[in-house]
This record gives structure tokens, sequence and C-alpha cells, in this order.
């Protein structure tokens, strides 16, 4: 029975984390090792380092217990979260989540190509639109736990566009991005995407005004 009450009580804590249980205030007070890479409020001025920034706080708490966790590996982040608490995660998680995003701006090139991949997808391949999460603004759904795009990097959206693809057909790989979840849902995404489609939706999700 003492079993079964401490399940239910972590998961308790996990739910409670995972819908949005952070101090924004508490939060910008623990970013100062993050500054540097993303920017002292969450708009990286570095395109291989995502903006942070108005990704939606169940999403970023995720990302970060995932990344503490070694579910999400990135080389960079290695021991960084090691002596954080989980109330620490979600207070910079919900720091990070209340920042207005900085538009980056997309280019001209194979704009068409994009904007038709994040609206419509690519049937004949298998691959789903963007807009069905992301929403066609690219606001994202932060309930749902689906981050916000618009104005993001367009290299660092690439980067993870090929992380989840390669994820969807070799997991093992160390370049490979998994975390997902069992549903698949970012795998299922990529796993079709050639090169050409995912650089044209990174650089369309770019200039996206949410």
């Amino acid at each position: 029975m003492k079993k079964i009450a401490y399940v239910l009580l972590g998961l308790s804590a996990w739910v409670s984390l995972a819908h949005g249980a952070g101090d924004a205030a508490a939060g910008k007070n623990k970013t100062a090792m993050c500054t540097a890479c993303h920017g002292t409020d969450g708009n990286s001025p570095a395109p291989n380092f995502p903006k942070l920034a108005g990704l939606g706080e169940k999403y970023l708490a995720k990302q970060l217990i995932d990344i503490k966790k070694g579910t999400r590996k990135i080389l960079e982040m290695t021991g960084m979260l090691d002596a954080l608490s989980d109330q620490d995660l979600a207070d910079i998680a919900a720091y990070y989540a209340a920042q207005p995003i900085q538009l980056s701006g997309a280019k001209e090139a194979n704009l068409d190509v994009g904007e038709r991949v994040y609206r419509g997808g690519n049937m004949k391949t298998g691959v789903p639109a963007c807009t069905g999460c992301h929403s066609p603004s690219g606001l994202g759904n932060h309930p749902a736990g689906y981050p916000a795009l618009g104005g993001q990097h367009a290299q660092y959206i690439a980067k993870q566009l090929r992380a989840f693809r390669t994820g969807a057909h070799d997991p093992d790989n160390p370049s490979a991005r998994t975390n997902d979840g069992d549903t698949r849902v970012m795998r299922g995404v990529a796993a079709n995407m050639n090169d050409v489609e995912i650089d044209a939706v990174a650089n369309y999700i770019a200039g996206l005004h949410q």
C-alpha cells in the first residue's frame, strides 16, 4: 500500500510540474548559467543555440527534465543541470516561457516549399503538416506541450528535424533525438522529410509571426 502511495505522490508531483508549477520571478534568478548561450531573456543571439523565450512552460519543463535525466542528450549541457532540483527547473521554464520571442526572419530562398510543407505536409511521402500541433502562426499548443516555433533560428530547427529523422531510422545513433515519447510524434513527422524540405520549412518557421 505504501508503495502505491509513493508512486501516486510521484505521479502527482510530475503532473504538477508538467502543467506549470514554476515561479517565473524565482526562475529569473536561476538562469545566470544559461545566458551565455540563450541570452538574458531567452533570445539566443547564436543560431546554433535555441531561443527559449515563449516556447511554453510545459514543453520547457519537460526538456529540462529530459536533459537532466539524459533522455535528451545535448553535449553542451552535460552536467549543467545536475545540481538543480525539479522546482528549479520548473521556475526556469516559467521564466523563459513568459518572455517574448524575437523574430529571426526568413530568407527568400524556397519560402514557397517551406510554406507548403508547414501548412500542408507532403501527402505523397507521408509527411504531416506542422500546423496541427504548432498552429498556423507558429504559436504552438502550450497546454498540450507542443512548443511555439515562430521566430526560432532556422539553423536550430533544421538540426532538430534531422536529429528526429535520425531517431526514426537509427535511434541508437549518437546524433539521434528520441525524447518525443512512445507516440514518436516528431520522429513520425521527420522520418520521411528530405533535406530540401527540412531546410525550407526551418527557414519558413524563422519568419513566422506569432
